[in-house]
């Protein structure tokens, strides 16, 4: 008798340590949600900024440079991880929204409250 009420003992603090590296998880993960959102709404601001400025930042963004492309995969460009998250098709339609400060607001707003792509 003795062993069965050892074993019920070891699968109830076996189940509570489950449950809490479960929930430790979960808050770890709604930490890393938060300032994922937090550093792409801070950058769409900025690209925001750059493109109605039209100075040499936004030549930079917008560019094309001549010569030889590096090895290697390809890095993935500002304006395409942005266009992923604000949920909008191309490059293109990205900088003609930023020229509308109180629509580009809306829309970094909006993927805001959505979350996470």
């Amino acid at each position: 008798m003795q062993n069965l009420d050892n074993i019920k003992t070891s699968k109830r603090q076996v189940r509570g340590r489950l449950e809490a590296t479960e929930m430790w998880f979960l808050r770890r993960m709604k930490t890393k949600r938060a300032l994922i959102n937090k550093k792409r709404k801070r950058q769409a601001t900025f690209f925001g900024h750059i493109m109605r400025r039209e100075r040499q930042e936004h030549l930079v963004t917008t560019g094309i440079f001549m010569g030889r492309r590096g090895r290697g995969r390809l890095r993935e460009k500002t304006t395409n991880g942005l266009a992923s998250w604000l949920g909008v098709g191309s490059t293109v339609e990205i900088i003609k929204m930023t020229r509308e400060h109180d629509v580009w607001r809306g829309m970094i707003a909006n993927a805001m409250r959505h979350g996470t792509r």
